[in-house]
């Protein structure tokens, strides 16, 4: 299966699926911010034409990725194909997001109709009326030309392929069965699953959310972006910042830490966890190492000398070098002052002569 990946390599795998004639584009606007903690995987249609046989392509992609349980979202066919995952692939699948999608996508003959107008003519017949259908706001935007224009290159097996596999897809009966964690996303001007559709997965999935976003067509992540990003990280978890910790510091600080935690200090504690290691830590805009080195300045030009101790340590698991550690003090003393760094080299001194851990 073609497909994208943004975000950390050690990152939870979030795998995002599309609507029939749409591309990975239909997720750009949720990117920037589910790359901050998830490794995003956004995959595009191939040519199969059951529901069935789609979620095992997806299960392959997993696989041929190293992947083995992954958050699950997708929009319209894209929701339907995680809602199978779910079913026939329970340990496959943390969580599910089902956008402006539904247990049945309506008469099968429609789609029969449209599967044969699209192997005789292409998909050039459905551009007015999937641009009315997608876009609450009109196709008058920049993103919602750049979808139409996916879909008039859209290659025409493969969409009448994805009409087949929804024409045939009906989960109604067996909704109950879905375990994992769901959201079910709905655009109140949406034609082609209205909100009755969402309500009926809601009602049928057990403790799934609803989140019902006003001036959203079929298309909502591209219609009202924000609204979808924010209802998608309110229901994925949150990054972990706990094992991040123990990564940087090593079990044996986090473990003293923790055993001193009081009453008085259980809210700052949870505080760093979440904010310092679950959110700073974990994006990716800088790499492990380069973090050490800005956090070793930081700590030799605030004189926290505890602290400059434990992340020596740190900088060390990070894969920098004694040597390294040494420029980055010698740097600090340029910029920060002779007497902070010779503070720093004789903390840092003590920290390379202590015993190898578990020694």
């Amino acid at each position: 299966m073609r497909h994208r990946i943004d975000g950390p390599a050690d990152g939870e795998p979030l795998l995002l699926g599309p609507s029939v004639g749409t591309t990975a584009r239909l997720w750009e606007p949720q990117v920037p911010e589910l790359a901050r903690r998830f490794r995003v995987i956004r995959y595009e249609l191939p040519a199969l034409d059951s529901v069935g046989k789609l979620a095992e392509a997806v299960i392959g992609l997993a696989d041929t990725l190293g992947i083995g349980a992954f958050h699950y979202a997708g929009v319209s066919l894209g929701g339907a194909i995680g809602a199978q995952l779910a079913l026939t692939r329970p340990d496959r699948v943390r969580s599910l997001a089902m956008i402006c999608s539904s247990a049945r996508f309506g008469e099968p003959e429609g789609w029969h109709e449209r599967a044969r107008l699209v192997r005789e003519q292409g998909t050039a017949p459905l551009l007015d009326a999937s641009g009315r259908r997608w876009f609450a706001a009109g196709a008058g935007t920049s993103p919602a030309k750049e979808l139409l224009d996916d879909l008039a290159g859209f290659d025409p097996e493969t969409y009448a392929a994805c009409c087949e596999a929804l024409a045939a897809y009906d989960l109604r009966g067996s909704l109950g069965a879905i375990a994992a964690p769901t959201l079910i996303v709905a655009g109140r001007e949406d034609p082609a699953t209205p909100p009755a559709h969402a309500r009926l997965l809601a009602d049928g999935i057990p403790e799934a959310s609803l989140v019902e976003i006003s001036g959203a067509a079929h298309l909502a992540t591209v219609d009202r972006p924000a609204q979808v990003t924010a209802a998608l990280l309110a229901h994925l978890p949150p990054a972990d910042g706990m094992r991040v910790r123990r990564e940087v510091l090593g079990d044996a600080h986090v473990d003293r830490a923790v055993a001193r935690t009081t009453a008085f200090t259980r809210d700052f504690q949870d505080f760093i966890t979440r904010y310092a290691w679950g959110e700073i830590w974990t994006r990716p805009g800088l790499d492990r190492r380069t973090r050490s080195c800005v956090t070793l300045t930081a700590l030799v030009a605030g004189g926290h000398l505890e602290e400059l101790a434990m992340h020596a340590r740190a900088a060390l698991r990070n894969g920098l070098s004694p040597d390294e550690i040494g420029e980055v003090l010698l740097q600090s003393a340029v910029y920060c002052g002779v007497p902070a760094a010779n503070a720093a080299f004789a903390v840092v001194q003590r920290v390379l002569e202590e015993p190898p851990s578990g020694a």
